[in-house]
């Protein structure tokens, strides 16, 4: 029986740069540096962010940008300074979707290597409820 999500994988071309955003943008703590060795499919890293282990590992770029993406909370008063750090490294900024008031905001951005991030402050309860309401 599934207990929960185990990690997340990104592969990116450069690991320094992807670490730089890791660490920077979403306050991760690097646990994890395979360095020259590989036990896996190449070098690799691992995070910690909120608790949640994320791994990057080299290799090539997606092919295409889409609307895949992974979310993560925010509080809304960190709304600023997160587009802010996003900014400072220069990554490319998605317009949001347009939202109804009350299912709390999104800053969508990409890595250098076509991944999406959603920061986000709502919640699924805060959503359910606004969109029951018509």
């Amino acid at each position: 029986m599934i207990e929960g999500i185990s990690h997340m994988t990104f592969i990116v071309q450069d690991l320094d740069r992807m670490e730089a955003i890791l660490c920077q943008i979403l306050g991760a703590e690097k646990v994890y540096d395979s360095g020259d060795t590989s036990f896996s499919l190449s070098r690799e890293r691992f995070f910690l962010v909120a608790g949640q282990w994320i791994a990057i590992m080299e290799g090539e770029a997606l092919p295409a940008r889409s609307y895949n993406h992974v979310a993560f909370k925010i509080p809304e008063t960190a709304y600023d300074d997160c587009l802010l750090r996003i900014r400072d490294l220069g990554l490319e900024l998605r317009e949001g979707r347009s939202r109804v008031e009350g299912e709390g905001r999104s800053i969508y951005f990409y890595d250098h290597d076509n991944h999406m991030f959603e920061l986000h402050t709502g919640t699924l309860d805060q959503r359910l409820k606004r969109y029951a309401q018509g």
